[in-house]
């Protein structure tokens, strides 16, 4: 069940940054929730964050992405494994940058 932003958004800027898959993004005239990119949060907390800090309760279940847990479970998996997979390899004997 992924989840949709509707006309009820006032562009408050608080749910994008707590997506986890970076699936809240700036549309034509308010937010929108890219239903590929969306689990509910499943893999990451126990409840949807963005409908956590939603001031103005705008973030039902998506009518059209009916998805049961163990369906956001594999696509966070999916998720998680085209993130890896575009991540920079460092080369052998190469390690992490240091902060300072």
């Amino acid at each position: 069940m992924a989840l949709m932003i509707t006309d009820q958004c006032i562009n408050c800027d608080v749910c994008e940054p707590e997506c986890p898959n970076q699936a809240i993004s700036m549309g034509p005239q308010y937010y929108q929730i890219d239903p590929q990119r969306c689990t509910e949060c499943v893999g990451h907390f126990d409840a949807p964050q963005c409908v956590q800090v939603c001031p103005v309760e705008c973030i039902p279940i998506h009518p059209d992405y009916q998805e049961d847990r163990d369906t956001l479970w594999a696509k966070y998996q999916r998720l998680q494994a085209q993130g890896r997979a575009m991540a920079p390899a460092s080369a052998p004997g190469e390690s992490a940058p240091r902060s300072a």
